[in-house]
């Protein structure tokens, strides 16, 4: 489905006709000049992407990716045009649930072609802000190249806070005094963890493709765009510096929970020691007269009944404060 077709010319859009071939062979005619077609689709079919395709002479791998999906961020270079892959990242706050969509960009000398796999792909918004800076789309494909990546970059550094406020207080759960809640922690812990390695998987792989943008010498790329590709490449360093941390903290939360839980356990097995040594007492002594032998001297006691009572409970009193004590108790 094409969601947006335009053509630019001297970075003022023009609007394309409505048919995509009308649009294709007005941008071929553009293409002499200063101007560039720029083809926004969504999920796009097999039918409906060949005459894309065929129009710019697309590789058939870059095209069998942007049909198919599923890709890791990448950077490809081909003979007629660069093809870029990239993991947009939507952050849900009602469930605190990280999604990745895709995005494949085509980037030719005088077209750009955006493909968008799900919904995490901020491009309306990215399209409008060219569009209000015409001095930037000047700068042709490349920009719109420049303006995506750095637009689905920025949207990693602000989930990535997001998700370390959730941890925040996934760790102040962690360390509360023990409740009931605290037995899902654990689970909780495992979750935010699938999550923290779904943002992984969209922001680590993107490392080398933005540091071949920002080298010299890449084909449809304009040398001059090279300091904004590297600003690009340091938000995204900064990006996974923010990955790794959160992904060692959860792990650091989770052996701390772990410890926590054996510590408790251990506690709960010393209480339950404690309160069986109490009860071996007076069972024993209750086992002992309960035997029925008639040589027992202080069984003709006029005080041996209560004698014995006493005993138990001097016994209880005397375990009870040990083990107070101690901390078993």
């Amino acid at each position: 489905m094409i969601v947006d077709c335009a053509i630019y010319r001297e970075g003022r859009r023009t609007e394309g006709p409505s048919d995509l071939s009308d649009a294709l062979a007005e941008a071929r005619a553009a293409s002499a000049g200063d101007a560039f077609l720029w083809i926004g689709l969504h999920e796009p079919t097999e039918k409906e992407f060949d005459l894309v395709s065929s129009e710019f002479g697309l590789h058939p791998l870059a095209v069998e990716d942007a049909l198919s999906a599923h890709q890791r961020p990448k950077l490809e270079v081909y003979d007629d045009s660069l093809f870029a892959v990239l993991k947009p990242v939507i952050y849900e706050p009602e469930t605190d649930t990280v999604t990745t969509g895709e995005l494949m960009v085509f980037v030719g000398d005088s077209f750009v072609v955006t493909v968008r796999h799900g919904e995490g792909a901020p491009l309306a918004a990215v399209r409008h802000r060219l569009e209000a800076e015409p001095e930037v789309l000047r700068h042709g494909p490349t920009a719109v190249l420049y303006a995506v990546s750095d637009a689905v970059v920025d949207h990693y550094i602000e989930v990535g806070a997001e998700l370390q406020t959730d941890l925040e207080e996934l760790e102040a759960e962690v360390f509360a005094p023990f409740s009931r809640d605290s037995k899902n922690t654990a689970a909780r812990i495992y979750t935010f963890k699938r999550q923290v390695l779904e943002f992984r998987r969209a922001t680590g792989p993107l490392a080398q493709p933005m540091l071949r943008l920002s080298n010299p010498g890449l084909p449809f790329v304009d040398d001059h765009a090279q300091p904004f590709f590297r600003d690009v490449s340091d938000h995204l360093t900064r990006a996974n510096e923010q990955v790794e941390g959160l992904d060692r903290l959860l792990s650091d939360i989770l052996s701390a929970h772990l410890a926590q839980m054996s510590v408790r356990q251990n506690d709960d097995m010393r209480k339950i020691s404690a309160w069986a040594a109490m009860a071996a007492v007076p069972t024993m002594v209750a086992g002992i007269y309960g035997m029925n032998f008639k040589h027992m001297p202080e069984l003709g006691w006029v005080w041996a009944y209560p004698a014995v009572i006493l005993l138990m409970v001097m016994s209880e009193i005397g375990l009870f404060r040990l083990f107070k004590r101690r901390g078993w108790l």
